[in-house]
């Protein structure tokens, strides 16, 4: 199994909504997926993205990705924000998880940004459980809002 790990591509763009659809199907919420693909391509590369991803490509085709983007806290400033990690289901328990969110940190610690933080849904066990092995802090303290 030959992995490579880089940065996403705009002709990466028709996998990556293929894989989203898949993790909305797994956590259960297909009918949520809205955006449409003419605007998940600009915001990534267009004249001023607002996320960037890298992808996990096994074999020459891509079977996974971390898509994130810059928040901005008033108390720590600038933290990337991940947004989904994604793998293929035939792929999950290989690395290729690990090995993406081991590229995230070498980001965040190459942009000097003062950390990372990220959502799991509760009933995620699998993900949560990976979290853990990072000694994430798993905080259930905020509630999570939307309009």
């Amino acid at each position: 199994m030959q992995v490579t790990i880089r940065r996403a591509v705009k002709e990466d763009c028709p996998r990556l909504m293929e894989l989203v659809q898949e993790l909305a199907e797994y956590e259960k919420a297909p009918e949520e997926v809205t955006v449409k693909f003419d605007h998940f391509e600009q915001s990534g590369f267009g004249p001023n993205p607002v996320w960037w991803a890298f992808v996990a490509e096994v074999d020459g085709k891509v079977e996974g990705f971390a898509l994130y983007y810059i928040r901005y806290s008033t108390w720590k400033g600038q933290r990337l924000y991940l947004e989904d990690l994604i793998v293929t289901e035939k792929m999950r328990g290989k690395g290729l998880g690990k090995i993406l969110f081991d590229r995230l940190i070498e980001e965040v610690k190459e942009k000097g940004f003062s950390g990372m933080v990220w959502q799991v849904l509760d009933w995620n066990e699998p993900a949560i459980n990976f979290y853990k092995k990072y000694n994430a802090k798993l905080d259930g303290g905020w509630i999570n809002c939307s309009i």
